[in-house]
């Protein structure tokens, strides 16, 4: 046991060590391993969509065979028996008439008849986002939750009782296995989650195709929907952010660059209602990954806006050597190995990619080893195996930073920055409240003792539904 702490010591300072675009004693290795966990474990991607423990215990065997520094605390977020619980229709597993190790396959509206918001609904979640989903995004977004007014069955009752009992079940099990992966000297490479308004819209509630049209047909309400959607966004990925700023948020960032959107509706749209939240998680001591998946070229001046040391920049088909050009001198760079290659290639190719990345990437340090996109069970082991050995021998540094280094040394001193409001339109509840105290407490007797015991207990309460219904949506 104290061989691992060692071990979960000295990667940590590793990896926070690159995360502020410092040298450490060598390039850290952190890998979103996704299905290649099950594959390089002897499971099928069905096993571990049914079984989710096996989640979080073939990313812990992956990542202490190979002796990566970090790694997610699980291989896929979505288990069937949350999900199937609660009755989302939007996604198929394996094994569920696709075969046993296809990876999880999402479905989105692709017609307005299918939107879970329509056209006309706009106003409505510019007004009360949090309401919208309870009552239309959910009906729509499942099969057995009804809309206020239909009639509601036994089934349908069910749908939330086991669904939230799942989702407790899965998160308690995500919080011991979490424990687990510390206690085997492995860093949980993330803390919270965030998504980008306009990907919440295009994917989870209008559907790409329909978000293109909405672009120029409704463009002002658009931005009043990503704007009435950032303080939710931003509530939930301070809530879950590390309190120590040791390990970072993450973006998974999607269809917000070009040619997905156009370069206007980026600066316009997608940056002005992600920029915000991204710079109060750093005012408030974390850094973020932007986990920038396809190429975002035509967007790197614009993220180096942000304070210095605020974001790593996660390279997937981004040119890395451009990214290391523009970024490099104030943030941390990670991935840039090429998924293809991982897939079609040759250990020699894999080393001699690596090679490259480190030798024009990584030399001042900030560099952070990885693929570019989410390890897929495609790969080949003897690859990945490759690209993890040769990080290993070739990317030491002469004059790095000690494995033993204060961790409050290497992380600079946060400068008061000023954070715009963004909540400028008021909504009928905040960010955090379902239902609010005011209105619960018309239903209790004129005389509560010690109100304001009473009070926490139940906003207490009403956050964990809150949290229940926007993580759901911002998966």
């Amino acid at each position: 046991m104290e061989s691992e702490k060692k071990k979960y010591d000295e990667r940590l300072t590793r990896y926070v060590t690159a995360n502020y675009n410092e040298k450490p004693d060598r390039v850290p290795l952190r890998i979103f391993a996704e299905e290649f966990s099950a594959k390089y474990c002897g499971y099928t991607n069905y096993e571990v969509a049914v079984n989710h423990e096996l989640q979080f215990d073939i990313n812990r065997e992956f990542a202490v065979k190979t002796g990566v520094d970090a790694i997610q605390t699980n291989s896929v977020v979505n288990w069937f028996g949350m999900q199937k619980a609660l009755s989302w229709e939007g996604i198929t597993f394996p094994g569920f008439g696709i075969p046993v190790d296809s990876v999880n396959q999402w479905a989105e509206p692709s017609s307005e008849e299918g939107a879970f918001l329509k056209a006309s609904e706009y106003d409505e979640i510019i007004d009360d986002p949090t309401a919208f989903l309870v009552n239309k995004w959910m009906s729509r977004f499942t099969r057995n939750i009804q809309q206020a007014g239909e009639l509601v069955t036994f089934e349908h009752n069910m749908t939330f009782i086991n669904g939230i009992m799942a989702y407790n079940y899965f998160f308690n099990t995500w919080g011991a296995k979490h424990i687990e992966l510390v206690d085997a000297g492995i860093v949980p490479a993330v803390a919270s989650v965030l998504k980008a308004p306009l990907d919440i819209l295009g994917d989870k509630l209008r559907g790409y195709i329909n978000l293109c049209f909405d672009l120029n047909e409704r463009r002002d309400k658009v931005i009043e929907a990503c704007e009435a959607l950032m303080p939710h966004l931003r509530n939930l990925v301070l809530g879950g952010a590390d309190p120590d700023g040791n390990i970072p948020s993450i973006i998974w960032m999607h269809r917000g660059c070009v040619p997905f959107i156009s370069k206007v509706d980026f600066d316009e749209i997608y940056w002005p209602t992600l920029k915000p939240i991204i710079e109060e998680l750093w005012a408030n001591g974390s850094q973020i990954i932007l986990y920038a998946e396809g190429n975002w070229d035509h967007h790197l001046e614009a993220f180096a806006e942000l304070p210095e040391k605020s974001i790593i920049f996660h390279s997937d088909k981004t040119d890395i050597i451009k990214a290391h050009r523009i970024l490099g001198e104030k943030f941390c760079i990670s991935g840039g190995i090429p998924n293809m290659l991982l897939t079609n290639g040759s250990p020699d190719d894999v080393r001699t990619a690596c090679k490259k990345v480190i030798d024009e990437v990584a030399q001042d340090g900030g560099y952070i080893m990885d693929t570019g996109a989410l390890l897929m069970n495609d790969a080949k082991i003897e690859n990945v195996e490759a690209m993890i050995d040769f990080t290993r021998e070739y990317g030491v540094y002469s004059q790095g930073s000690s494995t033993g280094a204060n961790l409050d040394e290497i992380k600079p001193a946060r400068q008061k920055i000023q954070v715009p409001e963004f909540n400028n339109k008021k909504q009928k509840r905040g960010q955090g409240v379902c239902v609010p105290w005011e209105q619960k407490r018309l239903e209790l007797p004129q005389i509560v003792e010690k109100e304001e015991l009473a009070k926490n207990t139940w906003e207490l309460v009403d956050s964990l539904g809150y949290g229940f219904l926007w993580v759901n949506l911002t998966w």
